[in-house]
């Protein structure tokens, strides 16, 4: 058998590997294997939801949500369900794959909702196929009353990978981090954790070759992996075998707790929207992983135009160390969004932002990672009828794009609009909700025309410990990544010879 036969047989079948099709023409036809490649629905997903708190004070809800998506087919079956709860050292508590879903949702566009208490509650595994895999969200929320890390904690559960960044995390004293590993596969996954300071790798072996077993989760203490505390540091998380999921819990005795997500991959231009308009503390953190080092362009995009902070025009990041700089009261009562720009040649970078609202005693937190732009799709659950606020940021071109608010969980009528973001601007608005909601519901935006969009969504809910400063979250929203592109072959598979 010949290279070319290997190849389009090894082609063949990745691609039946991820999408269940293949498209392929018969040698001799003119011009069509030089058509654009079908963008078709995923056919299988997996999300994966860490522990949501150690606090016996913790509610936790789970919106589940998997938007209509064209072409996906008529059927199709989704479950979040128990991982097992494991220590460091590899043990387990028992509880797992086994244990009742806490989700099943049953078709799409009709979001579903389950609960779950206390400090046992455990990280979930779960998988989508058939038309719930295109585009499946999970919102984890947990609402903790009072102690360290309290407040509205937020997160989007995410897809298992190798490779993640967090600008952003600390090992101080007032904070206690911990980075959720979790593996969704039937193998263990051997996973390495990574410090880096503001001067630069943090020697440690305890983060070394940690093993998550199959269907479990392991939490480990960033403070444990160095004896000297340091307020700003980027923890790079990479799996040597297998894959996990990865988010962390930054959990502060005075500025609440929320989840801190991963940053986008490294970039020269790094967008991080959705600031709110009261915000009244803003720390940026940057860090480059290549062998070069970064200079930034630090912009607002305000909801008038792109504004430069005055006294921190720009950024510069040193290969391999962390770089922090605090903005204040940035957005000056006015929603924004931050836009790294490189100056020169510059080395892509990672990024990330606490945002803080409230001042002295009443203050509570949540963070903004660098994230992708909204592109076909983007889709964020659990929204209620108040508290929802829709932040939208065109950096460059003006763009539009369609909100839709999905229907309730317990009942309610989608409704649509459409939104034109000016160039270099953020838009703040509040979102659509559906006609006669019950429940919470799902919003989905999707780009119609024009430049790139970046979004995020922030959640409050009021605080009866803190009065006026509402408990908040914030979660960005890239693209979900519902299709994916197969190439036309160039060759009819069926005619190929042993």
């Amino acid at each position: 058998m010949n290279r070319t036969t290997l190849s389009l047989i090894a082609a063949a079948a990745a691609l039946a590997a991820v999408t269940g099709f293949a498209a392929a023409t018969a040698p001799g036809d003119d011009g069509d294997s030089a058509k654009a490649a079908a963008r078709l629905p995923v056919e299988r997903s997996s999300l994966l939801c860490p522990a949501p708190s150690t606090s016996d004070l913790a509610e936790t809800a789970y919106t589940s949500y998997a938007p209509v998506s064209q072409g996906s087919g008529s059927s199709g079956k989704a479950a979040l369900s128990p991982a097992t709860r494991e220590l460091t050292d590899g043990t387990g508590s028992g509880k797992g794959k086994a244990d009742k879903p806490v989700l099943s949702p049953l078709k799409p566009g009709r979001p579903v909702a389950g609960e779950a208490s206390g400090a046992e509650s455990p990280a979930l595994v779960g998988s989508a196929d058939g038309n719930l895999a295109p585009g499946w969200t999970v919102q984890q929320t947990t609402e903790v009353a009072a102690g360290t890390g309290r407040g509205l904690l937020g997160v989007n559960c995410s897809a298992p990978d190798t490779d993640f960044w967090f600008p952003g995390a600390s090992t101080a004293k007032e904070r206690s981090d911990y980075i959720h590993l979790t593996n969704p596969d039937d193998s263990a996954a051997v996973v390495d954790v990574q410090l880096f300071g503001a001067k630069g790798a943090i020697k440690s072996d305890v983060g070394e070759g940690i093993q998550v077993q199959p269907h479990s989760s392991v939490p480990v203490l960033l403070s444990t992996l160095t004896d000297k505390p340091q307020t700003n540091v980027t923890l790079h998380v990479t799996a040597r075998s297998g894959r996990v999921a990865a988010a962390v819990l930054a959990a502060d005795d005075k500025l609440g707790g929320d989840w801190l997500p991963a940053s986008a991959d490294p970039a020269g231009t790094v967008v991080l929207p959705g600031i709110p308009k009261d915000a009244t503390s803003v720390r940026l953190v940057a860090f480059t992983p290549g062998d070069n080092d970064a200079d930034l362009k630090v912009q607002l995009a305000s909801p008038t135009g792109r504004i430069t902070p005055a006294g921190h025009e720009s950024l510069h990041v040193k290969s391999g160390m962390t770089a922090a700089v605090d903005l204040g009261d940035v957005t000056r009562g006015e929603a924004g969004s931050l836009v790294l720009t490189p100056t020169g040649d510059s080395a892509p970078v990672v990024a990330a932002l606490r945002v803080v609202r409230g001042k002295g005693d009443d203050q509570e937190s949540a963070f903004i990672p660098a994230t992708r732009p909204v592109g076909a799709r983007a889709t964020v659950a659990d929204n209620r009828a108040k508290g929802s606020t829709l932040s939208l940021t065109a950096p460059g071109a003006a763009g539009t794009v369609k909100v839709t608010a999905s229907a309730g969980t317990e009942g309610g009528t989608p409704v649509t609009k459409t939104y034109t973001v000016k160039g270099g601007t953020t838009m703040s608005v509040r979102p659509p909700v559906p006609a006669g909601l019950k429940g919470s519901y799902a919003l989905t935006v999707e780009q119609v025309s024009g430049g790139e969009v970046y979004g995020s969504r922030m959640l409050d809910v009021p605080d009866a410990d803190v009065p006026g400063v509402p408990m908040f979250t914030v979660q960005t929203l890239p693209d979900d990544r519902g299709t994916v592109s197969v190439p036309h072959a160039d060759q009819d598979l069926s005619v190929l010879q042993k």
